[in-house]
């Protein structure tokens, strides 16, 4: 057993004793789960218990589960929760053999772990736990006995959740049969495990007191304390009672335990709580053992009742009944008078201390067990008893709480009640007891609630009326007549108490309203117990009790109490059928205190009095009570002759009527329920009439009408007595003339408040026409109908006002009513009247507020009105809409509001909301039938004569893209600009009637309704649906659609209107058929329609065929037919297309109509070859040379057909078609490359030239349609050439004609471009402001794609007039200024084919520029120092004008944040614009030499150009500048950018338009690294901190990688020598190594690109070096740093620089003083500048630049500090003042 290292003794062989313990045990026992490791307590717990040997064990669990046991052992809670949750799913997981290792170790770790601290932990283990048993089932049984004691406290735990998985993990072991013998097999070990707890256990032996907190111990232990006590209570609950008996022996040590017993005075309460339930259930389930300890059980139970713990009162109070119960004996164990009665008074006068609901519902049983001897005197313990319950019921606590007073009440008169019982008899302490009880309490609670209105909704009333009730049946059924007057005078004692309380809170004239009430309902109670009957609980536990006083035959010989009812069941009292013993009194009662109240009513007109003896009559309503009244009336005034022999008819013309007419009174209710007690007493029907008529003719209130119509309709008794009035004529005429009076008024009040309306005249209105009282309307029918069309014409005249102010309160209540009498009436829109008002409801619903002036709470209240009668209509339908005109009448007026009236985009979503909401409804309804929403669908549907003049209303404009593409072709004359578009404020009429009918289309179609002729019904919905797609494809051609029909597009989106939508759910077959149809009738958008449609839908040509079988049925020619095979074409087979090449080819070669404007001939055949040759599918052969040669003879017969160098002004809109097809059939030839005659070219060029010198001189009539397409296919064509000629190769010129291409070149080129070019100016000059969508400008694209082929000798050579800008310094030529100045403000143009053709044009002149400024840079001359030079002054003046506009858009956006430019908008032609011009400065600062290089950054220096460009650049580059949907996060070598893509500034090409802006910005950027890298790098080091980083970021990311591989390549593919210096490149390390040798001199330098470069400074590091001086080499080190630093070039540039430096220095001139080089690094001058004092020389630009003035007086102090240079003073003979004078 000693160290590792120390010897056995000898002999020895064995293991050390813990081993050889291990052994024997598992000899002995096998697998003994439970003894685990070495551990003495739980909490040292390992996974495995010692066994045979660790290798049986490791075969016998799996290695997943041994580290999930291991897991179990630790201490973390995370650790143990995870380890359990991961337990519970490898159970459910793995196989059953495997998971039936784990058992012989799970029940240690699962006693441990189950009542572990952390009760997530503990529920976890409890769900592990059931995944086990699932898995292995009955294997489970042999360890059951060690499982089963933590398991059943696991059930009982205080945390809800883990109790319940171990209850399911228990029911899933075993079935609820089963649950009792399982715990008997185990009672045992149950017992002992809780006895243990209970006994034995501490805080310290549950938990390791040096590891866990004693808060947490202590806690721990608590709860298991807990959680035993209520193990033992549930075993006993569930085990058999036989198992019970036997139980009670193994019970005895743990009862005999002191330390047992005084778990009922621990200091924990779930502890006392739980204790108590077991209390209780030894008493129910081992009474015996109890009666045995019962010295211990009644001390510890009855001495608690004081307890006023929430969780503890419960229980005790249980088992206080239950031990009364249990132990008949149990008073002489425990002193009654000392020890529990006191404590008892102590909690009643406390009120429970709140917990009266659980405390005051046990009293009865507890009194009723209290022996005589302990309640004697029994009037002492009564009152003391009651009085305590009423102190305590006092309380604020008890007060304020209603559940804790009725509990209170329900108990007291529980108590009482039981009191008296006990105490029945004419014996003088009996009778004390009763007057006591009646007199000193009952009746001053009574008092009491009267007095405090937080007590009169207890249960004290009922509880009386149940009192009394039981009196008088003990009364009336009592066989003794003792014992009957004994109740006599109970209930005499009572009245005249009660009188005189009641008495006591009438008789004052300030009495109190509340407690007036309280009295009322007091009596009403009385009178009518059942009405006001509360709902009560029952509980469970049953005491029974004897009463002495009763006879052996009385049914009350064993009376049930249920704890908490208040009542005897069984005794059901109605009024009519009240007992004499309570009538009489009750009656004597109201007379006397409506004697009162009609005197203080009288005398102090006493309103609440008024109201008190209301109340009394509409539940007294009597002749004696108002006989009363009015004898009591005439003692006061004098006696009046009666009228009436019923007093109360006396009384209500003699007082209520007064009452009523009172203008001051505003509570008028309470005299309405005068009236009714009144027409109670009437004798006859007619007599109520009268009086109710009588009533009606008087000027009374409106609302006193209101209010007696509102008590009719709540209750069947009132409305019999007022039905015969309510039907009559006088209130009719009445309510028709306030309806006329309402509307018209209403309607004419100028100042509109909801007061001046009299709500309670709507809310008449709204009653008398809404209520049903059997299905019957309150008033007559007729006056109904009056009414409704008084509603009616009122909406009517308000639909017309225009001001919402007079319109909003009348519209407002008339919605109210309309909508109580659509929802509440069935078959109100039967009347005609009814119908109306709906209409004008709908008609106001489905207009915009624009136009009703409505507010948006009153639109909200229509619609509910609408949708109320819509509602009531779909129901009344039925079989049949004959009935009903509404639906008719709606659809009509929608479609004439469609054709009629124009509408926004708001006006139209109301209305199709209005028609929706219709159609729904009809569709939901099952009550609507097919043919009803067939018939509403064609009332709704515009003919076919409509449909047609609402697409001639459609604007033409459309025309001009189709036409331009050359999708139609047309020769007649049309409106070809609409300039109602551009400021349209109001919608097509067209495109409103088909998005509503659209959103009709989709809800029929989306439900799947059938009608019988569902072909002819599906048709027209289809014809719908082409109908829609026209319009839509009206808006698709529209080429710059204004902002309204923008806004309606986006509305048809969000209704899910779209062509997609509508053609998913028609009927293809059927809607091509349409479409083809009305294709080939009408041509244009209708064939546009259907192009669209079979390109979307990918129809087959197969089916395309199918439509029209043969070609020849599009023969004769119409424009219909015409457009139809141009937009069918490109779908067509192969043969149909040959055959209609061939067909048309020789009806061109047979046609005699050459000089006519038929469509049928040459101009519609032309126009067929075009679209059909066009796809270049088909061999041409010699068919089109064939087609030529027919067109240049027609040249020769007709030439007036050809428009040759002439103005359009005067042509004709036939011979504009038919020449455009000519040019575009000429276009189509060059691009298939047919070989042609020398005559056949001479007729193609001069053709062409002739047709542009044509455009040329037609610009003033571009705004003509077919002269603009005239002018665009011109130019096409001359493209066309263009390209031919620019792509020839050998094998094709060998067979041109002689001169042909020399021709081109120096004739038709030429002349080409000196048309086009001063067209172009022309354009620009006179179209400034027109953007390039419109169709002015159309012209643009083709003249810009034209203009692209100008070579530059031709653009030297223009002839555009001379324009120059004075004072503008300048070396150009005047011709190449004169083309700067012309041609560098169209950057500016808006419109982006100029702004590209003009960047194109002068792209191919940059290059040549800086020659110009070379030829004069010798006569700047050194002296003049810091001279700057700018670029092309043109270029500048519009680059300045860029910059301030570009300033106002761009400001407010912070650098790095990426902004949209909305393509084509006015932003991205000036974005545009900007970056072109950049791009065409740089190209210019790229082709100059150093020295101009220099000059050129110094003037952008200056005007901070560059600066602002580089802002805008990274506000206009994305953060992730990824190519065509590639990512560049992490960009390699083989993700695309707009870096290492290739910027294509096409014209036509508008697909990659959203990402040119961004693709651009990124181009320029990379120029300006490229390019201008030291003034990059000089503004990056002076931003501030946030830009910095960003650029860095951005820069080393996208750009350093791809500027370095250029660099580097740069230099190895380098032709450039240098004598002297050999210069080579390393590719992987970004290194070059330049080596410069002359004589004896040998020197190697190293330059180092960095990672951002070109931001990052170049460092130059040492190579080898022979022959150099230490500080010679240093300075030439810092030379080669600062040119690769400063200079704005490549690194064979700078080095080109440095070694030209060299050369100076060895050839003697002498070296700058300050930068130590002999060239300067940005001027590349010579030090000449010579202190007057020290004679040497220096750069003047080193004396004078400000940032070199700081690197000098660096360099000074590094200097001072090394003491290493010995220029350190060279300078210091210039004073500050000498070097800011050098000139």
């Amino acid at each position: 057993m000693g160290g590792k290292n120390k010897q056995r003794t000898k002999g020895n062989v064995r293991p050390s004793s813990s081993g050889r313990a291990a052994e024997l045990l598992a000899k002995e026992q096998g697998t003994v789960s439970g003894f685990i490791g070495f551990g003495t307590s739980p909490a040292d717990l390992g996974y495995v218990p010692a066994v045979q040997g660790a290798e049986e064990i490791d075969s016998l669990v799996d290695a997943d589960f041994r580290m999930v046991l291991r897991k179990l052992s630790k201490r973390d809670v995370i650790t143990k929760l995870k380890a359990m949750q991961e337990f519970g799913t490898m159970c459910k997981e793995r196989e059953t053999e495997t998971v039936k290792g784990v058992l012989p170790y799970w029940s240690r770790i699962y006693c441990k772990i189950s009542i572990d601290h952390d009760r997530r932990v503990r529920e976890a283990t409890q769900q592990a736990f059931e995944q086990l048993i699932l898995k292995v089932k009955k294997n489970l049984a042999p360890h059951l006995k060690s499982l089963m004691g933590y398991w059943l406290i696991a059930q009982c735990d205080t945390y809800s959740p883990a109790a319940s998985a171990a209850k399911v993990a228990f029911e899933k072991a075993f079935p609820p049969s089963k649950q009792p013998e399982a715990l008997i097999f185990c009672k045992d070990e149950i017992l002992n495990v809780l006895q243990d707890h209970l006994l034995k256990e501490t805080p310290d032996t549950l938990s390791d007191p040096q590891t866990v907190p004693e808060e947490e111990r202590e806690a721990k232990f608590f709860r298991i304390l807990t959680c035993s006590l209520l193990a033992v209570k549930k075993l006993l609950s569930v085990l058999p009672n036989n198992e019970n008996c036997l139980l009670e022996e193994k019970l005895k040590p743990l009862l005999s335990q002191t330390k047992f017993w005084k778990y009922g005075k621990h200091k924990t309460p779930q502890v006392r709580s739980a204790f108590f339930e077991l209390i209780s259930a030894l008493c129910q389930y081992v009474p015996e053992s109890v009666k045995t300890e019962a010295s211990r059980v009644c001390p510890a139970v009855l001495l608690s009742i004081d307890d006023s713990d929430a969780v503890v009162c419960p229980a005790l109070w249980e088992a206080v009944l239950h031990v009364l119960a249990t132990i008949e004996d149990c008073w002489i164990h425990v002193n009654a008078r000392k020890g529990v009665l006191p404590k008892l008074w102590i909690v009643l006068q406390e009120g429970g201390q709140g917990l009266a609901t659980v405390i005051y519902p046990n009293l009865l049983p507890f009194i009723s067990k209290v022996p005589h001897d302990v309640t004697e005197p029994k009037l002492d313990f009564s009152r003391t008893f009651f009085t305590c319950i009423i102190q305590g019921m006092l309380t604020e606590r008890a007060t304020t709480s209603r559940s804790e007073c009725s509990a209170i009440l329900s108990a007291f008169m529980e108590c009482l009640r039981f009191t008296i019982l006990q105490n029945i008899g004419e014996e003088e302490e009996d009778m004390k007891v009763q007057e006591m009880l009646i007199s000193d309490q009952l009746i001053p609670l009574i008092d009491t609630v009267i007095k405090e209105p937080r007590l009169q909704n207890g249960p004290l009333f009922y509880e009386i009326a149940d009192l009394l009730s039981s009196w008088e049946t003990r009364t009336e059924s009592a066989s003794c007549e003792e014992t009957a007057l004994t109740f006599q005078r109970l209930l005499l004692n009572f009245w005249e108490g009660l009188s005189k309380v009641c008495v006591v809170h009438i008789d004052i004239i300030d009495a109190d309203e509340k407690a007036l009430a309280a009295v009322s309902c007091l009596l009403e109670t009385l009178q009518n117990p059942e009405e006001k009957m509360r709902s009560k609980k029952s509980k469970a536990v049953k005491i029974r009790f004897s009463e002495e006083a009763e006879a052996e035959n009385s049914t009350e010989n064993e009376t049930c109490v249920n704890v908490g009812r208040s009542n005897d069941s069984g005794f059901i009292f109605h009024d009519q059928h009240l007992s004499p013993l309570r009538k009489k009194p009750l009656e004597d009662l109201v007379c006397t205190l409506a004697e009162l109240s009609i005197v203080y009513t009288s005398d102090q007109r006493s309103d609440q009095h008024l109201k008190f003896l209301s109340a009394l009559l509409s539940n007294f309503a009597s002749h004696r009570v108002f006989q009363v009244l009015l004898e009591s009336r005439s003692n006061i005034q004098e006696a009046m002759k009666p009228q009436y022999e019923n007093p109360s008819l006396q009384f209500l013309y003699e007082n209520v009527i007064d009452w009523l007419k009172e203008d001051w009174r505003k509570d008028t209710d309470f005299l309405v329920d005068i009236l009714y007690s009144v027409l109670h007493c009437c004798t006859s029907p007619t007599e109520r009439e009268n009086i109710l008529s009588d009533l009606t003719k008087m000027d009374l209130k409106w609302k006193i009408l209101l209010q007696i119509i509102q008590k009719a309709c709540s209750s069947l008794d009132k409305y019999s007595l007022v039905s015969s009035w309510l039907k009559g004529s006088v209130l009719g005429e009445k309510l028709v003339t306030l309806a006329d009076d309402l509307c018209n008024t209403s309607l004419e009040t100028t100042i509109a408040s909801v007061e001046s309306f009299h709500s309670e005249k709507w809310a008449l209105l709204s009653l008398v026409l809404s209520q049903l009282i059997k299905n019957e309307s309150l008033i007559g029918e007729v006056y109904v109908r009056r009414i409704i069309d008084k509603l009616q014409a009122a909406l009517s005249k308000a639909k017309d006002l225009s001001e919402a102010g007079n319109t909003e309160p009348s519209v407002s209540f008339i919605c109210d009513v309309a909508s109580n009498f659509f929802c509440s009436v069935k078959g109100c829109l039967l009347m005609p009247s009814s119908e109306d008002l709906l209409f004008t409801i709908f008609q106001l619903c489905a207009k915009s507020q624009a136009t009703t002036h409505l507010s948006d709470f009153l639109v909200n209240k229509l619609k509910h009105t609408w949708m109320c009668g819509l509602t009531s209509l779909v129901h009344q339908l039925g079989g049949t809409h004959k009935e009903s005109t509404f639906l008719q009448r709606s659809a009509f007026w929608v479609k004439n509001q469609l054709q009629a009236s124009v509408m926004d985009v708001k006006s139209l979503q109301v209305l199709i909301s209005a028609v929706s909401d219709l159609l729904t409804e009809l569709l939901v309804a099952d009550e609507v039938s097919a043919y009803i929403l067939k018939d509403y669908i064609e009332w709704l549907t515009p003919s076919q004569c409509e449909w047609e003049k609402m697409q001639e209303s459609l604007s033409s404009e459309w025309l001009k893209k189709p036409l331009l593409e050359g999708r139609l072709s047309m020769n007649c004359q049309f409106s070809g600009t609409d300039l109602r578009l551009c400021v349209m404020d109001k919608l097509p009429n067209h495109l409103c009637a088909t998005a509503l009918l659209s959103s009709v289309t989709l809800l029929i179609l989306g439900k799947g309704v059938c009608c019988q002729n569902q072909d002819m019904e599906k048709g027209k919905l289809e014809s719908v649906i082409a109908e829609q797609l026209y319009s839509l494809q009206w808006i698709e051609e529209l080429a710059n659609p204004p902002p309204l029909l923008l806004e309606f597009l986006h509305k048809l989106q969000a209704m899910n209107i779209s062509s997609e939508k509508l053609c998913a759910l028609s009927d293809i077959p059927c809607l091509l058929q349409i479409l083809f149809r009305k294709s080939k009738e009408s041509g244009r958008l209708w064939t546009l329609t259907l192009a669209k449609l079979i390109n979307t839908k990918n129809i087959s040509s197969c089916e395309i065929k199918a439509l029209f079988n043969t070609t020849e049925r599009f023969f004769p020619l119409t424009e219909g037919n015409l457009h139809t095979l141009q937009n069918l074409s490109p779908f067509l087979l192969e043969e149909d297309k040959e055959e209609l090449v061939i067909q048309c080819t020789a009806k061109l070669m047979t046609c005699d109509k050459i000089g006519r404007s038929e469509i049928d001939g040459p101009f519609g055949y032309l126009a067929i070859l075009n679209s059909c040759l066009s796809g270049g599918n088909i061999d041409c052969g010699e068919l089109m040379p064939g087609i030529l040669k027919i067109i240049i003879s027609w040249r020769h017969d007709y030439e007036d057909i050809f428009l040759f160098s002439c103005n359009l002004k005067e042509a004709s809109p036939q011979l504009l078609g038919f020449n455009i097809e000519m040019m575009r059939f000429l276009s189509l030839l060059l691009k298939n490359s047919c070989s042609l005659l020398d005559t056949e070219w001479d007729f193609v060029m001069c053709s062409m030239l002739a047709w542009l010198e044509t455009t040329s001189e037609s610009q003033a009539v571009f705004s003509v349609a077919l002269v603009q397409v005239f002018a665009c296919v011109s130019c096409d064509l001359t493209t066309a050439l263009s390209v031919y000629f620019q792509t020839l190769t050998p094998e094709i010129i060998e067979k041109f004609p002689d001169n042909l291409i020399s021709e081109w070149q120096e004739f038709f080129s030429e002349g080409i471009h000196s048309l086009l070019l001063p067209l172009m100016v022309k354009i620009t000059r006179e179209e400034k402001n027109t953007s390039e969508t419109s169709f002015q400008n159309s012209v643009l694209k083709p003249l810009g794609e034209a203009l692209m082929f100008v070579s530059k000798d031709q653009l030297l050579n223009h002839k555009l007039p001379a324009r120059f800008v004075a004072s503008q310094k300048t070396n150009l030529p005047d011709k190449v200024q004169t083309l700067l100045n012309t041609l560098s403000p169209l950057l500016l143009f808006r419109a982006r084919p100029i702004q590209i053709t003009v960047y194109h044009m002068l792209n191919k002149l940059m290059s040549d520029l800086p020659a110009f400024d070379n030829k004069d840079l010798k006569s700047y001359g050194d002296e003049e120092e810091e001279l700057s030079l700018s670029p092309p002054a043109a270029l500048m003046t519009v680059l300045a004008t860029q910059e301030d506009l570009l300033e106002n858009i761009l400001e407010c956006i912070p650098v790095g944040e990426f902004v949209v430019v909305q393509p084509l908008s006015e932003e991205f032609c000036l974005v545009l614009g900007y970056l072109l011009t950049w791009k065409l400065i740089l190209t210019f600062f790229k082709a100059a030499s150093s020295q101009l290089r220099a000059l050129y950054s110094l003037y952008l220096r200056r005007t901070k150009s560059l600066n602002k460009l580089l802002y805008h650049l990274f506000r206009l580059m994305p953060e992730n500048p990824a190519f065509s949907g590639s990512t560049a996060e992490f960009p390699n070598k083989d993700t695309k950018t707009y870096f290492t893509e290739e910027l294509n500034l096409d014209i036509k090409d508008m697909s990659a338009l959203p990402s040119q802006i961004p693709h651009l910005a990124c181009s320029v950027y990379c120029m300006a690294l490229k390019d201008l890298p030291a003034m990059v790098r000089l503004w990056w080091n002076s931003c501030e901190k946030r830009v910095f980083s960003i650029v860095d970021k951005f820069t080393s990311r996208y750009v350093s990688n791809i500027l370095s591989s250029q660099e580097i390549s740069s230099v190895q593919t380098s032709t450039q020598l240098f004598n002297g210096m050999m210069v080579k490149a390393r590719s992987a390390t970004r290194e070059v190594i330049a080596t410069y040798s002359v004589d004896d001199i040998f020197i190697e330098l190293i330059i180092q690109l960095p990672p951002n470069y070109p931001l990052g400074s170049i460092t130059v590091e040492s190579g080898k070096r022979v022959g150099v001086a230490v500080q010679q080499w240093r300075n030439w080190m810092l030379q080669l740093s600062t040119y690769l630093t400063h200079q704005n070039g490549s690194i064979m540039e700078g080095l080109a620089l440095w070694k030209n430096n060299v050369d100076k220095r060895f050839e003697g001139v002498e070296d700058c003083m300050i930068c130590f080089s002999v060239i300067h690094g940005s001027n590349y001058s010579l030090p000449k500048k010579a202190c007057r004092t020290c004679k040497k020389k220096f750069h003047s630009a080193c004396l004078v630049s400000t940032s070199n003035r700081y690197t000098f007086h660096l360099k000074r102090q590094e200097a001072k500090q090394s003491q290493e240079v010995p220029w350190v003073n060279n300078c210091h003979h210039f004073s500050e003042k000498e070097i800011m004078n050098i000139p």
